[in-house]
């Protein structure tokens, strides 16, 4: 079984089980529980509509990646309580939202930077510094929207500690991992320009994203 199938298989899975708890909280008259569920499936097929509307190759690793953090963030976080239950749990979040978003912003910035008529060429350092803040960047707008749902919605988003009702140490500490997981990608990414290449993760991905995508690399 390749690779490719079996990620396919296992998005299947996790969205049958979204599926699965909508139908159990309309049974069970959860209407706010079934709204939320749907509303993360359709976050769910998010890069399978982008790739579809631009045309655009995406690694089926980074999708399966993509889905797994929405489903382990907001179906079983927010709507499960894993937030509460496990004190790591937001922590191991927030570094991978941190993976993720620099994956992202570096892949944005290095098609900008390979594609020729653009015109543009920025340096190795450059390019490892905008997927960083890019990261943070990201991650900085998220504390907004959760300071925002618990302010005007009265939600718990910003988990209360012991000593801090405010939140505020929460969101200290999801800005440090994320930026902790940013540096990670920006340090990988700058060693795949500077041609290091030394067959990680990062490095499949790109290769895999420039190979299935070649009308942005046609230098």
């Amino acid at each position: 079984m390749n690779k490719k199938l079996i990620h396919r298989r296992l998005t299947f899975i996790l969205q049958a089980i979204l599926v699965i708890e909508v139908v159990a909280a309309t049974l069970e008259q959860k209407w706010l529980t079934a709204l939320i569920t749907i509303g993360i499936i359709i976050i769910t097929l998010g890069p399978f509509f982008f790739a579809k509307f631009f045309q655009v190759f995406i690694p089926p690793e980074f999708v399966l990646f993509s889905i797994v953090f929405i489903f382990a963030s907001l179906f079983l976080g927010e709507i499960h309580g894993y937030y509460t239950r496990f004190w790591w749990w937001d922590i191991v979040l927030h570094s991978g939202s941190g993976f993720l978003l620099g994956i992202i912003g570096f892949l944005l910035v290095h098609v900008l930077n390979e594609t020729e008529h653009i015109g543009l060429y920025m340096k190795p350092g450059f390019v490892a510094f905008f997927a960083f803040l890019f990261s943070i960047g990201i991650g900085a707008l998220w504390e907004i929207f959760e300071f925002s749902m618990d302010s005007f919605l009265g939600m718990n988003m910003q988990k209360e500690m012991l000593g801090d009702p405010s939140g505020l140490t929460d969101t200290m500490w999801d800005l440090i991992v994320d930026a902790l997981g940013a540096f990670l990608i920006a340090a990988v990414g700058y060693g795949y320009i500077k041609a290091a290449r030394n067959e990680s993760f990062l490095e499949r991905w790109i290769n895999s994203f420039i190979k299935n995508n070649p009308r942005f690399f046609i230098r």
